[in-house]
Order: C-alpha cells, then structure tokens, then sequence
C-alpha cells in the first residue's frame, strides 16, 4: 500500500483495545473525566438551555413569536431542519458507503462519524414538528384513519419531511447501535467497577463472541450497510423535492435533489473534520487518526466542494436560460440585493475557500484546515438562508414582495440545537469507545495498514 500507512507502526490488536477502553473507561493514571470535557460539557448545557426556554415559550405564545410572515413564512425553523439534515449525512456517507467500497481509512473514522450522524439527526428532526404549529399534534402525520377518517396529506411536503427524517433517525441509531455491540462487550469484560459492567453488559445484549455471533453480526452489518447508503442520498433527495414540489420562484427545478445530496456531502464531511481535529489531539488517538485520514478527508471535502459548484454554476445557467422573467428578478436581486451579504459569503465559504485544499500542505495543517471546514459549515447555513428566504421573499407578484427578519427566540432555537448536538455527542465521546476496537483489531490481523 502506498502513502502513509492507516495506523501507526508497532501498533497491535492488544495495544489498541487497552488505549481506547482506557479513553472510555477511564483507566489508568488519570482515572477521572479530563476538564476539557467538562468545561465543554457546561458550555454545551448552557446553549440546550436558551433553546428549551425558547421552545417552551413557543409553546406558550405560538408562531407569532418568530420572524415569519407572508410571503416569507418559512425562515429559521425550516432553514435550521434542512442544514442539520445535510451535517447528518457525513458519517453515513464515511460508514456506509466506504464500507461497502472495502475502503480500510475507514475504520478509524467510523464510529465518530457515525456519532455525528445521530446527534445531527436528532437536532433535525426538532425543526418539523414546531413548525407544525400546533405541535402537540404531530402524530396526525402518522398514516392512521383518526375519528373523523381523515388520513395524512401524502401530497403535503410536511408528510415527505416527517417520513424522512423518520426513517433516516431510527436507521441512524440502529446502524450505529449495532456496530457498537462488539466493543460493548470488550468494554464489558474489562470494566473494573460493577457499575461499569452491568451498564455494559445490559447494552452489549449478550454478544459474547462467538463463531455463530459473528456471522450473524457480520452478514447483518453489510446489510444495513447496504441499506444506508443508498437511503442517505434518498433523504436529501425528498429534501429536494420539498422545494422542487413548489411553484416557488427559484424552486422547481429537477436539480434540487441533487443539488441538495451535493450539499449533504459537503456539510458532512465539513463537520466531520470539524470534530475528528480536536478529538484526535484531546484524546490521543494520533496513532488510529493518521495523516492519511486527514489527507483523504481533505480530498473528499474539496471533491465536494466542487460538485457544489458546479450545481451554483447549473443554478445560475438554468435561471437564465428559461424563460420565466421573476425567476431572473428573483436571481438578480439574490446576487446585488438586500441579501447580497449572503450569497457572496455562500460562494466564499463553500466555494473559494475550500480551493486553498489543492496544495497538501493546507490539508497537512490541521488548524487551516479545521478552520476551511468551519467556514463551510457556517457557508452551508447562509446557502440555505439564500435558497429559502430570497425565493420567498421575491415571490411571482412584485404586490407580494416581502422582507424577513429572524427574531431572538429563531436564534435561540438554533443554539439551542447547536447544545443539544455537543451535549449528546460529548456524552457518546465519554461513554462509548470513540474508535471501532473490533474492526481495527480485524484490519490489524489482515495485515492492513
């Protein structure tokens, strides 16, 4: 194998399970939680905070307390939903679909990945239901005929939306609950205190190890395996569709669900990198996270970057080259209008920015690189503000033109869903093992790397 190896030299099936059940089980000489965690665990509690008070007070006050109005009368809420969706999607993509391509960098990376995936997910899958209005009813998207036999509006974008991020959720958590049971039994069979063990135990379902079990645990996996892949680039597809299913200016296009599976890998890999920098440096895990990880990491993200100019490019190209006039007003007033602001810091972020990532020393550098990936990330949330707010806000009628303007209780939601990503992913980072023991050990023993 050529270029720098996946883990490093001298590393064996034994040193790699003591390393991480030491991360995990705190082991050792340093036997307690390190501050870094809970310094970041506070600061992530405090953000699920002002998003459970600006919950609670929309529950009491109702949508009035958001920006939206007509004609803009989707802003933040829906906003927030299709950009967490997008973040979800990296570690699918890195999990999953690697997987099935036999790729080996993947190994290190998964499980982390994985975890990204189901804390993204479940921040999504808030942003629907309140924008139901009356929340407290979002069972009434469920297929059941109710008492007046009503069933649910499967032409209704909210129906394709509730479906989704449904199936997307619940396959998240299997996949990656699954994929644990091996490495809950290793942590299950050198916990040292009886709380350890029984917490473990209960979790790793009686995994035990044997011959029987890992046929089953191995054909079960590339099934699910199998069934994700695909199903990561059909939930960003009917995100699409949402927007591609309106008369909206700007929207019915047939490119919107690619366009918007473009977006999902790159805000996926953004925010894996994101996270992967400074865990690999507090937790110590140089030696399974290599150069080679980052490297290709950087790759995809530029690879990425560069589908999702070249859906700008059709964007711009197919505005034009129709014939509907509004559209064009619409696109013009997007690049030199009030929102100006956003759509050049859209093709700043996502587009140049990520150009710096041709010469390897930028990718070798992890603070540049951690800092490329952040800027995607906040780039993602501003094409989405240009995609959802200007097409709204410039509608078919120049009568019905309107402005947007996000209200305090919209941002506090959205920190508050920022908390709620930290505080369940530094809970998994702190009570799962964050590398897949069972996985290197079986790459270690095949001679990979």
């Amino acid at each position: 194998m050529s270029g720098p190896a996946v883990i490093a030299a001298g590393e064996t099936a034994q040193s790699v399970t003591e390393r991480i059940c030491a991360v995990t089980l705190r082991e050792g000489a340093r036997p307690w939680t390190p501050l870094w965690w809970w310094v970041a665990f506070a600061v992530s509690l405090g953000l699920l905070g002002t998003g459970v008070i600006s919950v609670a007070w929309l529950f009491y006050a109702g949508l009035g307390i958001w920006g939206i109005d007509w004609p803009v009368v989707w802003g933040l809420d829906i906003l927030n939903y299709v950009w967490w969706i997008a973040i979800a999607s990296g570690g699918t993509f890195i999990s999953a679909l690697f997987f099935l391509l036999g790729v080996e960098w993947r190994t290190a990376l998964n499980r982390l990945a994985e975890s990204l995936t189901l804390c993204a997910a479940l921040c999504a899958a808030i942003f629907p239901i309140l924008h139901l209005g009356r929340p407290w009813f979002f069972y009434w998207l469920f297929p059941y005929p109710n008492t007046m036999g009503l069933w649910a509006q499967f032409r209704s974008p909210l129906a394709w939306d509730f479906f989704a991020i449904l199936t997307y959720v619940f396959a998240s958590i299997l996949f990656w609950y699954f994929g644990l049971l091996p490495d809950l039994a290793t942590l299950r069979d050198r916990a040292g205190r009886p709380g350890q063990r029984v917490f473990y135990g209960v979790l790793a379902l009686g995994f035990r190890g044997s011959g029987r079990q890992w046929r089953h645990y191995r054909a079960v996996y590339a099934v699910m395996a199998a069934l994700m892949a695909p199903l990561v680039v059909s939930v960003h597809s009917i995100v699409g569709m949402d927007f591609a299913g309106s008369a909206g200016t700007g929207w019915h296009s047939t490119q919107f669900p690619p366009f918007f599976v473009f977006g999902a890998a790159l805000s996926g890999f953004a925010v894996v990198l994101v996270a992967i920098l400074p865990l690999r440096a507090l937790l110590g895990l140089q030696a399974y996270v290599t150069a080679r990880h980052i490297d290709v990491l950087g790759r995809l993200f530029l690879t990425s970057s560069l589908c999702v100019a070249y859906a700008y490019l059709m964007d711009a190209f197919s505005t034009f080259y129709g014939s509907d006039p509004a559209e064009r007003t619409m696109f013009v007033l997007r690049v030199f209008g009030l929102y100006a602001p956003v759509y050049w810091g859209t093709i700043i972020l996502n587009i140049l920015l990520p150009q710096l990532l041709w010469w390897r020393a930028v990718r070798m550098t992890a603070p540049l690189i951690w800092l490329i990936g952040l800027g995607v990330l906040v780039g993602m949330w501003l094409e989405r503000f240009q995609i959802i707010v200007t097409s709204l806000a410039r509608t078919q009628m120049p009568s019905s033109w309107g402005q947007y303007t996000p209200t305090i209780w919209e941002w506090s939601l959205l920190f508050g869903t920022i908390g709620l990503f930290l505080t369940t992913f530094l809970l998994i980072v702190r009570l799962m093992p964050v590398v897949a023991m069972a996985e290197m050990r079986a790459m270690l023993r095949g001679g990979v790397g």
